[in-house]
């Protein structure tokens, strides 16, 4: 459902919908799909922060695997390194 509704914009800006849009495009659909796409990348960018704050949340933890693992497979290198004669 489509909902009528009137925005103010600078001539700068109409100028340059007018040039993007082109002659025969719908200026209104033009600026939905503006929209549509700004909101998109608003949702992405808080996507993108809660994970962050999870992956920092848990770093400490991972780092602390990471270097169990690091330690254990250091342990099983045999002495000289690997292809050592």
């Amino acid at each position: 459902m489509k909902i009528k509704t009137s925005v103010t914009l600078s001539d700068a800006l109409l100028a340059a919908i007018a040039r993007h849009a082109g002659k025969d495009a719908n200026r209104s659909e033009f600026i939905a799909t503006a929209v549509r796409a700004y909101i998109a990348a608003l949702v992405r960018k808080e996507q993108n922060l809660r994970d962050l704050t999870i992956i920092s949340r848990r770093a400490a933890r991972l780092n602390r695997e990471a270097n169990d693992i690091l330690d254990c497979a250091t342990r099983r290198r045999p002495a000289g390194g690997a292809g050592a004669a």
